[in-house]
């Protein structure tokens, strides 16, 4: 079986938790936990037909990307970028991390998750940003942690890049 390390990268307080907790364990909690430092948890999943062991290093949330934190992201073989839609400046934040650990760590696959879909109504995220960033070529899932929309596809669909890239 392969390991692969996948990291969850995004500002402070966009879900990255309780997306991976929806995704390995299929729960939701309503109650806020702080991620400090970083969480490992551990998930296989079959992508292109090979199982696949992503090991989730789930980071705390920065809203200034410190050096110390680039030093997680090394010997990743993909990442997870999160946004809350409700909040716009979190995925500017997503926009500005993706560019740093592009400088760092090369041509690493990745997905945006724009979380919160369950709330749609509430977003402020810019969609001509959303539309920009498809056309360069960015993947990206509307994704609710809440209700579970489009978690499995996400991490299944990064999973998949990494194995065209092996």
């Amino acid at each position: 079986m392969i390991q692969k390390k996948v990291c969850m990268i995004g500002a402070f307080a966009v879900g990255k938790t309780s997306l991976v907790s929806r995704f390995v364990k299929s729960i939701f909690s309503e109650k806020y936990l702080t991620t400090v430092g970083v969480k490992i948890d551990k998930k296989i999943i079959t992508a292109h037909g090979r199982q696949v062991s992503l090991m989730l290093w789930d980071l705390a949330g920065e809203d200034e990307f410190m050096q110390v934190r680039m030093s997680y992201v090394r010997g990743s073989s993909g990442y997870l970028l999160v946004a809350d839609g409700t909040r716009a400046a979190t995925l500017d934040t997503a926009i500005e991390l993706q560019r740093r650990v592009e400088n760092e760590a090369d041509d690493l696959p990745f997905v945006l998750l724009i979380n919160k879909a369950d709330i749609a109504d509430e977003w402020e995220t810019d969609e001509r940003k959303i539309e920009s960033l498809v056309r360069r070529g960015w993947m990206i899932f509307r994704t609710s942690a809440k209700t579970g929309a489009n978690v499995e596809e996400a991490f299944l669909a990064l999973g998949e890049l990494i194995i065209d890239q092996s």
